[in-house]
């Protein structure tokens, strides 16, 4: 397998496309979001799996996003995301707006292939008014009436996330992390920043081979070490909330989020 920088991952994003990125929880390759904001990438249609946090914020308040399809935006514990909450107020950004069980049912209809996929709970809110690509049909199967909602499959051109390592094959090691395998499933293609290189085949253990994303679905792969901070990484190191809630505060004004931006050039370009 060969390796590439985050460089070269980040020219493999095109302007307008379609890209999906994790939960915090799951996985974020923080490290890619300074290569693609400085790709000065626009047009971008990010879709989370369910939620929303840093790294989404970060690409719009660069001006890198067109469309947002999220069930939430959130720093969690360190509150709001300024960024999606300036580019709201100034209807710089468009929100499609889901829940969680929504953005699951695209994926799911995604991978098996489907036009969409179906689900009840939203019948009754007004996010059907909001969502005119979800279609109330009536059940084929019911003789009474029985409306349900239709979730038109979410198709990624490119998804991107961060996992703790790849062997040389390209299989990833996602865990019980299966929110990435259905990214992975759904996308066109599938970018994955990596802690380490591992010499032993992930699959040839048969304990570890359930929590594998064959490389089948791994476009390319970067060694990233570090590369979800300051959100962490599950078995790897925690958050770094402090640093998380510094962004909270900071990009609260544009002027803000650029001298953010900038100090983390400099802080990378000393690392260099």
């Amino acid at each position: 397998m060969q390796t590439h920088s985050l460089d070269d991952l980040a020219r493999m994003v095109p302007n307008g496309a379609k890209l999906a990125l994790p939960v915090d929880y799951a996985g974020v390759s923080m490290a890619m979001t300074r290569p693609l904001i400085a790709r000065g990438l626009t047009g971008l249609h990010v879709v989370c799996l369910p939620t929303g946090g840093m790294q989404p914020d970060m690409l719009i308040g660069a001006g890198c996003v067109a469309t947002i399809e999220t069930s939430a935006m959130t720093l969690g514990e360190a509150g709001g995301a300024p960024c999606f909450s300036r580019a709201v107020r100034e209807g710089s950004v468009k929100v499609m707006d889901a829940t969680c069980p929504a953005v699951h049912a695209g994926f799911l209809a995604a991978q098996k292939g489907v036009p969409f996929a179906t689900l009840r709970g939203m019948i009754g809110t007004d996010l059907l008014a909001n969502r005119p690509d979800w279609k109330v049909i009536q059940n084929p199967f019911a003789e009474e009436p029985d409306p349900i909602v239709a979730i038109p499959a979410i198709r990624p051109d490119v998804t991107i996330f961060h996992c703790p390592m790849a062997d040389r094959d390209g299989n990833v090691w996602i865990g019980r992390r299966r929110e990435l395998a259905s990214l992975a499933y759904a996308s066109e293609r599938t970018l994955v920043t990596v802690e380490r290189i591992v010499e032993t085949s992930l699959l040839a253990d048969e304990v570890m081979a359930a929590g594998v994303l064959p490389a089948l679905y791994v476009e390319a792969v970067a060694v990233a070490p570090q590369g979800a901070a300051p959100i962490g990484l599950w078995g790897e190191y925690p958050a770094d909330m402090a640093e998380v809630t510094r962004y909270a505060r900071e990009a609260r004004t544009v002027e803000g989020f650029r001298a953010f931006l900038d100090g983390a050039d400099r802080a990378l370009e000393a690392v260099s």
